[in-house]
């Protein structure tokens, strides 16, 4: 959809999106000049913001550097995408998407979760295509939710006070996680994909909705219910931590 026949909210929106992107790249210092970076394109909405938003910083930002696509078939997980439509929207903002296929071997997980041990695989695929292809940077599509969900699970089930990092420097600074969405909600990321008119998966994980993730999803929803800010505050204490008054 072209912004030519746009309301002016919503192309007000979508440069909302695209700043506060812009915003978290520089607060993050996520892109420096001449990298190469590597989107991770799950397509999902948040991955195809992620990658428009990526796309028009390099065309109109003020910072050199290189970008490709990777989209990462899993063959045991019914999760589909259109690739058709994806591989049209690639070539409307002129970018290659290499398309690698693995399996997860959910069969052989044991008692592991379906989620991590795909996420795990999908991971290390991703890592090693970067690697042997020169990449310095891989961008992943976590946005805000994602970042205070993870502190919700880490807290409750792993006794530890982490999440997910803006730039997170990996195998001795050989490669950085990147994340260009994280200033942003899941509200945000949504409303984005109903303007751009994005299509649906073709097939969705039939695991998405038995996750520790969606537990944490729900507490937060009930925390705004006693502050309509608890998100925001959530994330943002992240970066306000006491260590004095702390046990």
């Amino acid at each position: 959809m072209g912004t030519e026949n746009m309301s002016k909210s919503a192309k007000k929106h979508l440069e909302h999106v695209r700043n506060y992107m812009a915003k978290a790249i520089h607060q993050y210092n996520m892109i420096v000049p001449d990298d190469k970076i590597l989107v991770a394109v799950s397509g999902g909405k948040d991955s195809l913001v992620m990658l428009e938003g990526l796309v028009a910083l390099q065309q109109f930002g003020d910072i050199r550097f290189e970008l490709e696509g990777i989209h990462i078939q899993v063959s045991d997980v019914p999760y589909q995408i259109d690739e058709l439509w994806l591989n049209e929207l690639a070539g409307q903002l002129g970018i290659k998407i290499h398309t690698v296929q693995i399996e997860a071997g959910l069969e052989r997980r044991g008692k592991k979760a379906p989620c991590f041990v795909c996420s795990w695989h999908r991971r290390k695929a991703l890592f090693t295509f970067a690697k042997s292809h020169g990449f310095n940077s891989v961008a992943l599509g976590h946005h805000m939710d994602d970042a205070v969900e993870t502190l919700i699970i880490n807290m409750t089930y792993h006794a530890n006070v982490s999440s997910l990092p803006g730039k997170l420097s990996m195998f001795d600074g050989a490669l950085f996680l990147i994340r260009p969405l994280i200033l942003l909600t899941d509200a945000d990321t949504m409303a984005y994909a109903k303007i751009k008119q994005y299509p649906p998966l073709k097939n969705e994980c039939p695991y998405e909705d038995k996750t520790r993730r969606t537990t944490a999803r729900q507490l937060i929803k009930n925390m705004e219910v006693i502050h309509s800010k608890a998100k925001q505050n959530l994330f943002n204490s992240l970066q306000h931590i006491d260590n004095e008054y702390l046990p």
